[in-house]
């Protein structure tokens, strides 16, 4: 009985994978999520001259979409690019040696002649002139290596969902591409200053404090890599 439950949860995943057998992965939706927010609601009304009014003795207005306004993101709801390059490399090697060696030998061949005397009633071959001869010898050697590299060249769209206290602003985008039967997806999250928004409303990774960027995808071909259900399982609760 117990194993059935425990094979139960495996059952059922596997039966919702049954409803999409001969159909394209489905698009994650947007509505509920943070962007979706962001974008529908209402601003925070702001100081300052109102947007878009132009005064009667000026030939420009004085909103984002005139000739010198500033169109970086800076408050819920507005859009900026993330440029992501990432081309690390990283190679670590260590070594490690040690050796030690130690030799100890005690004797007593002469304490008024009471050696001699315990000579005799000790075992042949055996005297007090050499009564204790130890040594130890000890050997530890270790190396170790690590060695990655990284390339990733992407560009998304990111939503401004939130507007700090302290002017930073928290930043979320999705990205999802389907070819045929395969879903590819980018989400990029983190936390950004205005400061380092460029003029071009572009913002690069390393700026990104707390940044937390996933690519990878869904499909027929990722899902014929995965181990089955029951292999996933089975390396989880057998011992050996």
């Amino acid at each position: 009985m117990r194993c059935c439950f425990m094979l139960l949860p495996g059952l059922l995943a596997g039966c919702a994978a049954l409803g999409e057998v001969g159909r394209a992965p489905a698009f994650s939706p947007l509505e509920g999520s943070y962007q979706h927010h962001a974008m529908y609601s209402n601003p925070l009304p702001e100081h300052g001259p109102t947007p878009g009014v132009t005064a009667a003795s000026s030939l420009w207005s004085a909103g984002a979409e005139s000739l010198f306004g500033d169109r970086r993101a800076a408050r819920r709801g507005d859009i900026l690019t993330v440029v992501i390059e990432i081309d690390d490399e990283a190679e670590i090697s260590n070594s490690t040696g040690r050796s030690r060696s130690g030799a100890q030998s005690m004797g007593i061949p002469q304490l008024f002649g009471l050696p001699q005397r315990i000579d005799r009633s000790l075992p042949e071959g055996a005297s007090m002139a050499e009564a204790v001869s130890t040594n130890s010898a000890s050997t530890f050697a270790g190396e170790g290596s690590v060695r990655r590299n990284e390339k990733l060249t992407l560009r998304i769209a990111a939503t401004v969902v939130e507007q700090l206290p302290n002017g930073v602003l928290r930043i979320e985008g999705q990205q999802e591409v389907r070819v045929n039967f395969e879903l590819r997806e980018l989400i990029v999250t983190g936390y950004v200053r205005p400061a380092d928004i460029s003029r071009q409303n572009e913002i690069r990774y390393d700026r990104i404090a707390g940044a937390r960027i996933a690519y990878g995808g869904r499909g027929q071909i990722t899902t014929v890599q995965q181990p089955r259900y029951g292999e996933q399982a089975a390396d989880i609760l057998l011992p050996f």
